[in-house]
């Protein structure tokens, strides 16, 4: 636990002793907000935050994997990795202390946009429970492409490969269950294999939670692949220091 508590402090205070945490959260409440005003907030005369969740996984996309990067890919190019194999923590202790000081940095990110809810709670009745859900399902898709962006980290010490990677993959993921994507599968595949790839994809169950159904199967759809990618992450760490 020590070691887990260690690495967390030491990744999570790596933020802020660089610009790289203050651009991002510029960058991310920058466009979380435009993106949002586009879609026509103020023109929908709805209070609620739809139109800003609906564009959180595009924007997750990009930022997530941005912010994944120099997990690994740093400390491998820089050769500090070996220094920290050395100390008295495990792999595992390493992998998933790096990886809640990210999470906790994205969930940070997501507190930021608080403003947001004040308006739509000043300007009518929101729903409580759905925005309390919208953000729920946004973090916990924000740990699953950090995820995704973990181990794409730790195969390579090139952070802008790693970047590339992990956008791939994630939009895969994304992109997989949209509406569009599905009806243009359906025309050459079986509804049954249809069926299973809409599953597997963040969308369907990210719009799920996001519209207040709150269902085990959508919870441990995320659980069940950020565990999945962390362990396969920690497979090819404990190969490297094996090696």
């Amino acid at each position: 636990m020590k070691g887990f508590t260690a690495v967390f402090k030491r990744e999570f205070k790596s933020y802020f002793t660089t610009p790289l945490a203050y651009v991002f959260l510029v960058v991310f409440l920058f466009f979380s907000g435009y993106l949002t005003f586009k879609e026509g907030f103020f023109e929908a005369r709805q209070a609620d935050m739809s139109a800003f969740f609906v564009n959180m996984p595009l924007l997750f996309v990009f930022l997530v994997p941005a912010a994944a990067m120099r997990l690994w890919a740093e400390e491998r190019k820089t050769g500090s990795i070996e220094l920290l194999f050395t100390l008295p923590i495990t792999v595992r202790q390493a992998v998933l202390g790096k990886f809640f000081a990210a999470w906790v940095f994205l969930i940070v990110a997501m507190a930021l946009t608080f403003p947001m809810a004040i308006t739509v709670c000043y300007l009518g009745r929101p729903d409580i429970g759905l925005i309390l859900t919208g953000y729920l399902a946004s973090i916990l898709m924000a740990g699953g492409f950090l995820a995704v962006g973990c181990f794409f980290s730790a195969i390579t010490n090139n952070q802008v490969v790693s970047f590339v990677l992990s956008v791939v993959a994630c939009a895969i993921l994304v992109f997989a269950g949209m509406p569009t994507t599905m009806s243009y599968f359906s025309t050459f595949l079986p509804a049954g294999l249809v069926e299973a790839i809409g599953t597997m994809s963040f969308q369907e169950h990210f719009d799920s939670v996001q519209r207040g159904v709150l269902e085990f199967k959508d919870v441990s759809y995320f659980v069940i692949l950020i565990a999945g990618w962390i362990a396969a992450c920690g497979i090819v760490l404990d190969e490297r220091k094996a090696g």
